[in-house]
């Protein structure tokens, strides 16, 4: 296998690929452009307008595009002094800053590659990573994560410098700098030998890496070409309608891990395409200050991965709960109007014609106050993407006119394959492929449900180091084979209907997607926060549930202490419980009747026998990131959660009735 970035752009089939490729996208192969190619533009235009906002205690600062760029070039000599050799990595391991956008752009322009570290790796995890992207620097943003780092060192006899940027050093060691110690370095460096290395790359070589999680087996590099990310940037920013800055600058908030191709690709690449604004959230903010944020920044397009908007929908109910009986009764009249407005608006495809009285009313007294109160008065593109969502919690915010936008794609997509906007939006939706890129569903059953494949400038190189992982997921003919299973409705319009892997097949040989199930519970029961059914293999599906908790505002951990919504719930069921640790094992029969009764609607709305939950239990806590249950982008991780819980899951198959599961029978359907 060639090295990494003398692969050709898509396939083994090279110079020929690239080009049918670049034809039948619509763009023609002069368009190709390196990393430098699309920067070097975007300073010529946008030069002098805000590229950074940041915060230093209560300091509001920034940086223009002229001196995000010159300071990129600079990263990239000192890249070079410290012996960053070409196609090795720069790993970045710390929180979203302009550090690590400036690490990473210029270890591009340096012919390294760019290789995001997930703050919440061990250090084992890390040390994978850095050896096998063949890393010869690592920044790390604080003493914390020097020390996973100082743990490996060892194990890493490509990595010949380590960068602290954040905080201060507790030691001085050999080859460790702090970030004015490494910038100064590159300052007096000539500018020719950058340029020559610039001047090299071609848009079908690599330039960044992006780790996938590695819930099942090692993470697997997967290689992004210049193009992969000129080509996608640009695609994105002309179908979604993005402006440039001197129509009005569009304005996001940095604070999804920028390891993952979402984050990046928003945060990074498109906005450095259209000359937008990225303005840095605090290292808290899934703790609870990105509301903060979003009230300082008021951003123009906002990505919230599901849990996110549930977090918002949970505290909003919240609000409504301790509110008035009058704006109460407000709230639901306004709700109303606009779930119905909304919904004909999507069926029309954003025509309705005269815009009825009733809507400019609650938009007046109800919507804008919510948009303001989130920070989204200006915000007109709201997506969500990375893991499912409910029906419930976009119903919830279409509700409110705030419609959230499904994307879908992966990594091996440089991101987003599918987009929802305004105009092609259908509820739990993700939309239609951008323009350039194709989509065919695999070996469709007779329900039209198959595995979806995309095709297009923005798939892939390969696997770093896996020509055999490469070969099972892109077919002799570039699709992609995503592992996800779609329909398509008569409009062209896509639809995640599981993924292969999760695919629950029963004892009885009945193909079981989980999804479907799990959020049908959760809609039947706001109590729970987490549903995970499992039954592979087995004679029937049993679901672990956990209930909606406090979160530690330092740890990121679940407490025990329930929620106000979820004390709420209670209440209202006739329930005194205050803790988790009051309801589980059995010891609050309203709560666990109550369960059952949910389940109990939901089994009735089931497609077959087979798909009916036939026992469930409440576990002791919630999942977390922290906890290892799910992914940095609140991605459930089913194997995890199926090896924590193999005590729990072996108790639904034994004969012995468990405390949790009452013995009801089954509702006949």
């Amino acid at each position: 296998m060639p090295a990494a970035g003398e692969l050709p752009l898509w396939t083994s089939q090279g110079d020929v690929e690239v080009k049918l490729r670049m034809e039948d996208s619509g763009m023609a192969a002069r368009t190709a452009l390196t990393i430098n190619d699309m920067f070097s533009l975007s300073v010529k235009r946008f030069g002098n307008y805000t590229a950074f906002s940041w915060k230093e205690g209560e300091e509001q600062k920034t940086m223009t595009y002229k001196k995000y760029y010159q300071a990129c070039r600079t990263a990239a000599k000192s890249f070079l002094k410290l012996g960053l050799e070409r196609y090795h990595s720069v790993g970045i391991l710390g929180f979203n800053s302009t550090e690590w956008f400036i690490a990473d752009i210029g270890a591009i322009l340096a012919g390294g590659f760019g290789v995001g570290i997930y703050t919440t790796n061990s250090a084992e995890a890390c040390q994978y990573v850095a050896e096998n992207s063949k890393a010869n620097i690592i920044v790390v943003e604080n003493n914390k994560q020097l020390e996973k780092i100082l743990q490996i060192e060892d194990q890493l006899p490509h990595l010949k410098a380590i960068i602290l940027y954040r905080d201060e050093m507790e030691e001085k060691r050999p080859n460790l700098y702090s970030w004015d110690e490494f910038m100064k370095l590159g300052c007096d460096e000539p500018e020719e030998p950058l340029d020559a290395i610039i001047s090299s790359q071609k848009p079908n070589q690599c330039c960044t890496l992006i780790y996938t999680s590695g819930t099942t087996g090692q993470p697997k590099g997967v290689m992004l070409s210049h193009d992969n990310i000129t080509w996608t940037a640009l695609s994105v920013s002309r179908y979604a309608n993005l402006k440039e800055p001197h129509l009005n600058q569009e304005v996001v908030v940095s604070y999804l891990p920028l390891s993952h191709i979402a984050a990046q690709m928003i945060d990074i690449w498109i906005i450095l395409k259209i000359g937008g604004k990225t303005c840095f959230a605090q290292q808290d903010a899934l703790k609870g200050s990105l509301v903060n944020t979003m009230n300082e920044v008021h951003p123009t397009a906002f990505l919230g991965v599901p849990r996110v908007w549930e977090k918002m929908q949970e505290k909003m109910k919240l609000v409504g709960v301790q509110s008035s009986t009058m704006r109460k009764k407000m709230a639901a009249w306004a709700k109303d109007i606009g779930l119905q407005y909304n919904l004909a608006k999507m069926n029309q495809a954003g025509h309705v014609g005269r815009i009825p009285i009733k809507y400019h009313l609650a938009k007046k007294l109800v919507f804008k106050r919510v948009r303001k109160a989130l920070g989204l008065e200006r915000c007109t593109k709201c997506f969500t993407g990375a893991a499912p969502i409910t029906k419930d919690t976009l119903e919830f915010f279409l509700s409110l006119n705030i419609p959230i936008y499904e994307l879908y794609g992966m990594s091996e997509s440089t991101g987003p394959h599918t987009f929802s906007l305004a105009a092609a939006f259908r509820l739990t939706s993700c939309g239609k492929e951008l323009p350039g890129c194709k989509t065919k569903l695999h070996n469709p059953d007779e329900n039209g449900i198959g595995e979806i494949c995309f095709w297009g400038r923005h798939v892939f190189m390969g696997y770093l180091n896996m020509p055999e992982k490469t070969d099972e997921t892109v077919d002799a003919e570039g699709w992609v084979h995503s592992g996800d299973l779609g329909k398509h409705d008569k409009d062209g319009f896509l639809y995640i209907t599981g993924r292969i892997k999760e695919m629950i097949i029963t004892a009885g040989g009945e193909n079981v997607p989980p999804v479907l199930i799990e959020d049908a519970v959760k809609e039947a029961l706001p109590l729970i926060s987490n549903a995970m059914l499992v039954g592979d293999k087995r004679k029937f599906l049993s679901i672990l549930l956990t209930i909606k908790s406090q979160v530690n505002a330092e740890s990121g951990d679940p407490e025990d202490e329930l929620t106000a919504e979820a004390l709420e719930i209670c209440r209202k069921l006739g329930s005194s419980a205050m803790r988790v640790s009051e309801i589980v094992e059995g010891r609050d029969k309203v709560i666990h009747d109550a369960i059952q009764d949910g389940i109990n609607r939901v089994n009735k709305k089931a497609t077959s026998n087979a798909q009916r939950i036939q026992k469930w239990v409440i576990l002791d806590r919630d999942f977390s990131v922290s906890g290892g249950e799910l992914g940095p982008t609140m991605k459930l991780k089913r194997p995890v959660v199926v090896e924590m819980y193999k005590e729990q899951i072996e108790n639904f198959y034994q004969d012995l009735a468990t405390p949790t599961t009452p013995n009801n029978p089954l509702p006949a359907k």
